[in-house]
C-alpha cells in the first residue's frame, strides 16, 4: 500500500510525558537560568537556594502531571456524589447510540419485541394512481378516466405505505389476543414511524400445510416422550424460525461492538443479533435433509428408520420427496397429518402424550426463563471512579528545609529583622508560583463540569486561595482565602471571556458528534452584533441537551395516531427531522402551535385619524405589556425594525451587568448596559432603552420604555432581570410546520373517491411535470415570513439550504414563508390564520382509532395549503454589477427569486 493509500489518523496520546520527568525538567529548568542569568548566575551545584526553588517547581510540575494522568473516571469523579453522579456528565449508549427504526429489519425488532409476537415482517402496500393529464385529475379508479384519450392518461405508485405482517406465537389463539397485539403493533408503529410514510394495515401470516412422517430409533436408556417433545419443536422451529433475545455479554461474546449492539430501537427484551435476524425470513423450500440432521442432533436420537414429507392439501401432487417449495407470502407449519413412531431396537414404543405435553411446557419454559435473563442489565457499565481531591493544593514553602525560615516553623525568634525580612520577601516571590500551582489544580478539578453535557457555570477560568502558609496575612492584604469564587474574579476579570470560551468548549463536544456551527454564528453576528455570541452559545447549549432525540429522531416523524387533543396542537409532537432543524437554527420553540399568535402587538394608535401611524408593544406570556414605542412611526416595516432594535439592545445586556450595578445605589439616568434607569420626582423607579449608538441629544436614543413603576431599586432590578430573561429565552415569533403529503392521501382501501379529495397535480398533458405523484416522499415545510430572522434574505437562504441537506435525501421539500401576525389583517386573508385552523382541524379528525378518513376536512386542508404563497421582504432592485450600491434588502438581477413557491 503506498502513502497516499494509508489513512491518516489523529493519536490517542499526545503527551509527551516530560511533566512526569523530574531530571528533564530540572535541566529544562537550568538551561533557561543560563540562557537568562548566565553572566551573574555561576553557581549551579545542588546546595545554591535558586536550584532548590528550581527543584521544588520541579517537584510540584510533576505533581501536575501525575494528576493529568490518573484514570479519567477518577478526574471526573465528582466530589459529593450524592449531589452529583458520574454518569450524568455523560450521555449512556442506551441514550446516544439508538436510533428510531429505519430499515425493515429495524421494525421487525420493534414489532418481536411484543409479548406474543414470534416473527414480523413488513412488505409494502401497494396502490396504483390513474392519472387523467388533460384535466389534471386524480383517482384510484381504474376506470374512472375510461373517456380520455390514451395518450394523456398515465399513473403512478405511492410509495411509503406498509403493511405488517405477524407471525403469533403458537399460545395466541384467540382473536381478542391478535386484536390487542395489532393494537399495540399500530402504537409502536406510529410513535416511531418514518417521515412521509405510515402504516396501512396488520395481516396474519399464512400457514402452508405439511406433514413429516417417521420412524425414529432411540437409544435403550432413552426418554421417548422428551426425545418426541424435542423432535416436535426441533421441526416447529425449522419450519418458523424465531428470534432469539441476546443478553449485553451475548453480543459482546459474539464480537459486535458496542455502536453495532445498540444499533436501531431500544428494545426492553434484550438485544437481536442482526445475523440471526437477517436469517429469520420466511422459508420459500423445506429440504428433507435438514429435518433429519436436526433430528440426528437430539440427544437420545439413535437412527432414522423411516422419514418423508409431503404437502397435505396435495400429497399425491409431490414429485420431489425431498424438496418441498413454500407458497409465497405464507410460512410452512407441520400439519396434523404428521406420524412418528418410536423404536427401541425392534421393538415399538407407545408414546404418552400428556407427558410430551408436560416436557413440551417444561422446554417452553427453559426457553422462556432463558430470554428473561437477555433483558436483564441491557446498559453498559461506566467505570466508576474514586475522587482523589484532585483540585487540591498545598504550598510548595512547605517542603523548603527549615533552614530557610519559610516553612510551618518559621524562624527562631532570635533571628535578627533583616534575616525574618528576608525569610518574608522569598516566602513572597514563592507565592506567585504557589497561585500559578493553585490556579492549574482547581482548573483540573472542574474539567469534569466543562466538559459536561449540562454545563451550568457561569465562568471558564477557575483559581483557588492559599490558605496552609504561615503568616499568609503579613505578605497580602484583602485576599479572600475563603472566598474562591471572588478570588476568581478578581484575578481573571479582564481574561475570562465565559461566552467565548464556552462556545469554543461547546464545539469540541459537538464535535465529536460531527456536528457544527459555523455559518449559523456568522449569520447571527450580522443580525445580533454582540448578542450574537450569547445567542448562539445558548443555541448550542440546547442543542447538546436534546442531542439524543434530535439525532435518534432525525429521519422519523410525528406521532398522528389516536391521540388526545394536547398532543396535536401547543406540543412537543413533532417530527424528529422538525425538531433538529429548529435545533440547528436556534429556534427557541419548535412546539406544533397557532405561529400566528405573538407577544408582539403593532397597532394603529388612533384609527380615526387620516393619516395612519403605527406604534408597538410587547406583552409576556402572562399577556401583561412589558415594553413599548416611544413614538408613532409612518411605516410598519419602521416601527418593526425599531421594535427588533429594542430587543437586542435589551437582550445585549447581560444579567451579570445587572447585578454588578445594583450593589450600588443607582441615580435618575444612570446607564445599565442598554438601558437606562429614570427616578421620577416621587422616588419610583423606571428605565427606557437606549441606543447608545445615537447621539446624546438625539430622538434616535430612547427607543423603548416600560411604562411600569417600581417603589424600590430591588423591585426595579428583580424587573430588569426578569425581562432580559424573557427576552433571551422565551420571546420569539419563530415556528414551524412540517407537513408530510403522505398523510394527506385519501383512503387507499376504497375505490370510488371523489377526484377533488386528491392533492392538485400540475401534469402538462403528460409531457414534462415530473413528478407526478405529489404524495410520496413530499413535503411542505411552512414558516411564518414576517419574523425578524426570517424576513432577512440570507437567514432564509441559510435555512433553505440546512432543510434540503437534514431531510432524508429521498424527500423532496417544498418551503413557504407564509402569513401575518394575527392581526395585521383580517383573518379571511392571513393565510397563516387560515393554514392553522384547517390543519388543526384536519389533525383532530384523523387521530381517529379507525383511522377513518374526513373527507371534507382533509379537502379543506389541502385547499389551504396548495394555495399557500411566499412572502418578501421589500427591498430595492439593483444590478449587481454596480459596487456602489449598498446590498442590504437587494434584490439583484438575474440572482434573486422573487416568485411563489
Amino acid at each position: 500500500m503506498s502513502d497516499l493509500e494509508q489513512h491518516i489518523a489523529i493519536p490517542k496520546n499526545v503527551a509527551s510525558g516530560d511533566d512526569l520527568d523530574y531530571a528533564f525538567l530540572r535541566e529544562k529548568g537550568q538551561e533557561y537560568i543560563e540562557q537568562l542569568a548566565g553572566k551573574i548566575w555561576t553557581d549551579y551545584n545542588t546546595h545554591d537556594p535558586g536550584i532548590s526553588i528550581l527543584e521544588m517547581l520541579c517537584y510540584a510540575i510533576t505533581d501536575l502531571g501525575l494528576r493529568l494522568e490518573m484514570p479519567i473516571e477518577n478526574i471526573l469523579t465528582p466530589e459529593n456524589e450524592t449531589t452529583q453522579k458520574l454518569e450524568q456528565q455523560f450521555f449512556k449508549a442506551s441514550e446516544i447510540l439508538p436510533s428510531k427504526p429505519i430499515t425493515e429489519n429495524d421494525y421487525r425488532k420493534l414489532f418481536i419485541d411484543i409479548e406474543g409476537v414470534r416473527n414480523c415482517w413488513l412488505k409494502p402496500y401497494e396502490k396504483t394512481v390513474f392519472v387523467d393529464c388533460k384535466n389534471d385529475k386524480l383517482s384510484y379508479n381504474p376506470k374512472a378516466f375510461s373517456l380520455v384519450d390514451k395518450a394523456f392518461k398515465t399513473e403512478f405508485k405511492i410509495q411509503g405505505l406498509y403493511l405488517v405482517v405477524v407471525e403469533y406465537e403458537d399460545d395466541i389463539e384467540s382473536d381478542i389476543q391478535k386484536n390487542q397485539i395489532k393494537s399495540e403493533i399500530k402504537k409502536r408503529f406510529h410513535a416511531n414511524r418514518n417521515l412521509c410514510e405510515d402504516l396501512v394495515g396488520i395481516t396474519e401470516v399464512e400457514k402452508h400445510h405439511i406433514s413429516v412422517c417417521m420412524k425414529v430409533e432411540v437409544f435403550p436408556e432413552t426418554d421417548e416422550e422428551r426425545v418426541h417433545a424435542k423432535i416436535l419443536r426441533a421441526i416447529d422451529d425449522y419450519f418458523a424460525i424465531s428470534v432469539k433475545f441476546r443478553s449485553l455479554k451475548e453480543m459482546f461474546s459474539h464480537g459486535y461492538s458496542s455502536d453495532e449492539i445498540f444499533e436501531g430501537p431500544v428494545l426492553t427484551h434484550g438485544f437481536i443479533d442482526p445475523e440471526e435476524l437477517e436469517a429469520s425470513g420466511l422459508r420459500t423450500q423445506v429440504r428433507l435433509s435438514d429435518i433429519m440432521q436436526l433430528i440426528m442432533d437430539i440427544e437420545g436420537v439413535k437412527n432414522i428408520l423411516e422419514i418423508s414429507m409431503n404437502n397435505c392439501n396435495d400429497p399425491l401432487n409431490e414429485t420431489d420427496s425431498w424438496l418441498i417449495w413454500v407458497e409465497d407470502g405464507k410460512k410452512p407449519a407441520r400439519c396434523p397429518d404428521s406420524a412418528f413412531s418410536y423404536f427401541k431396537g425392534v421393538l415399538p414404543l407407545n408414546i404418552n402424550k400428556t407427558r410430551v405435553e408436560t416436557y413440551l411446557v417444561e422446554l417452553e419454559a427453559e426457553e422462556k426463563a432463558a430470554q428473561d435473563l437477555a433483558g436483564i442489565d441491557m446498559e453498559i457499565e461506566i467505570p466508576q471512579g474514586t475522587y482523589l481531591g484532585t483540585s487540591e493544593t498545598t504550598t510548595i514553602q512547605n517542603d523548603f528545609p527549615d533552614t530557610y525560615g519559610i516553612g510551618p516553623k518559621g524562624l527562631p525568634a532570635r533571628e535578627s529583622v533583616a534575616r525574618k525580612a528576608q525569610a518574608k520577601q522569598l516566602k513572597g516571590y514563592l507565592l506567585f508560583f504557589d497561585q500559578v500551582f493553585a490556579n492549574y489544580f482547581a482548573h483540573l478539578g472542574k474539567v469534569k463540569d466543562l466538559l459536561s453535557v449540562d454545563n451550568r457555570l457561569k465562568r471558564s477560568y477557575f483559581t483557588q486561595a492559599i490558605n496552609d502558609i504561615r503568616g499568609f496575612d503579613d505578605l497580602v492584604k484583602n485576599y479572600p482565602q475563603n472566598d474562591d469564587e471572588h478570588l476568581s474574579e478578581t484575578l481573571f476579570k479582564n481574561l475570562d471571556f465565559p461566552v467565548e470560551r464556552k462556545n469554543k468548549l461547546l464545539d469540541h463536544l459537538m464535535a465529536r458528534f460531527a456536528e457544527k456551527f459555523g455559518d449559523f454564528a456568522f449569520l447571527m453576528k450580522e443580525l445580533y452584533g454582540s448578542f450574537a455570541e450569547t445567542a448562539v452559545m445558548i443555541s448550542k447549549e440546547n442543542f447538546l441537551r436534546d442531542y439524543p432525540e434530535t439525532s435518534s429522531q432525525r429521519g422519523s416523524g410525528f406521532n398522528y395516531y389516536n391521540q388526545p387533543e394536547t398532543e396535536l396542537w401547543n406540543t412537543s409532537n413533532v417530527a424528529g427531522v422538525q425538531k433538529r432543524i429548529a435545533r440547528l437554527i436556534g429556534m427557541k420553540n419548535y412546539n406544533r402551535r397557532n405561529l400566528s399568535d405573538s407577544f408582539v402587538e403593532i397597532y394603529d394608535p388612533d384609527e380615526s385619524d387620516t393619516e395612519t401611524v403605527f406604534r408597538w408593544r410587547i406583552r409576556n406570556k402572562s399577556g401583561d405589556i412589558i415594553l413599548s414605542a416611544t413614538e408613532n412611526y409612518p411605516t410598519r416595516s419602521l416601527a418593526e425594525k425599531e421594535l427588533m432594535l429594542a430587543v437586542i439592545k435589551i437582550v445585549e445586556t447581560p444579567q451579570e451587568t445587572i447585578t454588578g450595578v445594583f450593589k450600588q445605589t443607582i441615580n435618575d439616568k444612570d446607564e445599565v448596559g442598554n438601558l437606562e434607569i429614570q427616578v421620577s420626582e416621587t422616588g419610583k423607579y423606571s428605565f427606557d432603552v437606549i441606543n447608545l449608538d445615537a447621539p446624546a441629544n438625539s430622538t434616535d436614543r430612547i427607543i423603548a420604555r416600560q411604562f411600569t413603576y417600581y417603589d424600590t431599586q430591588e423591585e426595579l432590578k428583580a424587573a430588569l432581570l426578569e425581562i432580559i430573561e424573557f427576552m433571551t429565552k422565551d420571546f420569539s415569533e419563530e415556528g414551524m410546520f412540517l407537513l408530510e403529503h403522505i398523510l394527506l392521501r385519501p383512503d387507499v382501501t376504497k375505490t370510488n373517491i371523489a377526484s377533488d379529495v386528491f392533492m392538485p397535480v400540475c401534469t402538462n398533458n403528460c409531457e414534462s411535470c415530473e413528478p407526478v405523484d405529489p404524495y410520496s416522499y413530499r413535503i411542505t415545510v411552512v414558516l411564518p415570513g414576517w419574523t425578524y430572522r426570517f424576513s432577512n434574505p440570507d437567514f432564509r437562504n441559510f435555512v433553505e439550504e440546512l432543510i434540503r441537506k437534514e431531510i432524508p435525501a429521498h424527500v423532496l421539500a417544498r418551503i413557504c414563508w407564509i402569513g401575518y401576525r394575527k392581526g395585521f389583517v383580517p383573518d379571511e386573508k392571513n393565510q397563516m390564520v387560515q393554514l392553522e385552523e384547517k390543519y388543526k382541524e384536519f389533525l383532530l379528525s384523523k387521530t381517529k382509532k379507525d383511522q377513518v378518513q374526513d373527507e371534507t376536512k382533509l379537502k379543506d386542508f389541502i385547499e389551504i395549503l396548495s394555495d399557500l404563497n411566499s412572502i418578501y421582504p421589500s427591498g430595492k432592485l439593483i444590478d449587481c454589477d454596480d459596487e456602489d450600491d449598498e446590498l442590504k434588502s437587494r434584490i439583484i438581477l438575474g440572482r434573486t427569486n422573487i416568485g411563489n413557491l
